[in-house]
């Protein structure tokens, strides 16, 4: 951001009135959707008034206070009070500079500002960045009297770290945990999600061991079957990605979801005959070259267990995030373990169920 005001070059009084006073159209897209996330108030950011003076002052008292002042290049605005301390102007540093040196602040300021309230929230504010992007924002109390300055940086530093934190959250990684956090901080946001993820694993294993003699007898199988979990866990989280940025969007308040787990199928079936045509032939080489029982039986299990393994991994993209803000928790809070489960279990499961029945 920088010092001029964002709305236009020209920073008189009239230009600069609309982004200083009047409300402009709201931001759209996944950004703003994200801000409705954000805790905290004004009162947590904002910083000391730097540029502070009174309607009686005039412009050589504005050229007086910058000359003196040691950290002049943090006055953005003049902001202007009333002998009660309430903020009733603002005045652009370019203003004063065209302005005479004998001219009241009053009468070149825009009166009736806007301002934050230092109880407004976190989320507000940065709405509130989002539409005016001005450097800094005059912040006043319950009784409209200057009380501090938010930068605009500072605001956009929360948006920054608020989108920086939803891709640690599918996978258990609190959007609280820096690079600088201690190695004890992270343990203890990480390590309870690892727990989870290993009860979820065994889920899985105890599947596969329940077809051990299935896997002793036909070894190709156990080749094939990282390749199966990898093709499915990444057909689930497309489809979870997409479901979580509906939700975070609003875009799933109008769009059914019966219609977007038809959608989902439908590519899980496409994406998986595909994929599994090119896997059917990768085992029928192998089955053939290793001289594995049936190498054509053991082509069309993985290719239809490829199949069912997209159309179930899109589904449970879509049901695992729906499922746990129905529950009330967070749906982008460890989504992809869940979802890596559920489709370990179809995959591998299939595959293995569709093998003991065909081949042996």
């Amino acid at each position: 951001m920088t010092n001029a005001d964002p709305k236009t070059a020209d920073t008189s009084p009239e230009s600069t009135a609309p982004a200083m006073r009047d409300r402009v159209p709201e931001p759209g897209g996944e950004v703003a959707a994200v801000t409705r996330q954000m805790a905290g108030t004004v009162a947590d950011i904002m910083q000391p008034v730097a540029g502070k003076l009174r309607d009686s002052d005039n412009v050589a008292d504005v050229l007086r206070y910058l000359t003196r002042s040691q950290t002049p290049a943090q006055v953005s605005y003049v902001y202007v009070t009333d002998a009660a301390g309430a903020l009733v102007g603002v005045i652009s540093l370019r203003d004063i500079v065209l302005a005479k040196p004998g001219e009241l602040l009053a009468d070149i300021m825009v009166a009736e500002p806007f301002a934050l309230k230092a109880s407004d929230s976190i989320s507000d504010a940065v709405m509130n960045g989002l539409k005016r992007r001005l450097p800094r924002f005059p912040v006043v109390d319950g009784d409209g009297k200057l009380v501090g300055i938010v930068a605009g940086w500072a605001l956009m530093e929360r948006v920054a770290t608020e989108l920086s934190g939803q891709s640690g959250k599918m996978v258990g990684v609190d959007k609280e945990e820096r690079i600088s956090t201690s190695v004890l901080g992270a343990f203890r946001m990480r390590h309870p999600w690892l727990q989870i993820n290993l009860l979820t694993a065994f889920a899985a294993a105890f599947v596969v061991g329940l077809f051990e003699d299935t896997i002793a007898q036909i070894v190709a199988l156990a080749v094939f079957l990282p390749v199966l979990a990898g093709q499915s866990g990444n057909t689930g989280c497309q489809a979870l990605a997409i479901t979580l940025r509906g939700l975070t969007l609003g875009e799933l308040r109008d769009y059914p979801v019966g219609k977007l787990l038809r959608k989902e199928i439908l590519l899980g079936a496409l994406n998986g005959l595909l994929v599994g045509i090119v896997a059917a032939i990768a085992m029928w080489a192998y089955a053939a070259a290793t001289d594995a029982t049936a190498p054509h039986l053991l082509a069309l299990t993985i290719l239809i267990a490829m199949v069912g393994a997209c159309i179930g991994s899109g589904i449970f993209g879509v049901l695992v995030p729906l499922t746990l803000k129905r529950f009330g928790a967070d749906p982008a809070t460890a989504s992809s373990i869940f979802l890596t489960t559920f489709t370990d279990i179809i995959g591998m499961g299939l595959m293995l169920l569709l093998a003991t029945t065909l081949i042996l």
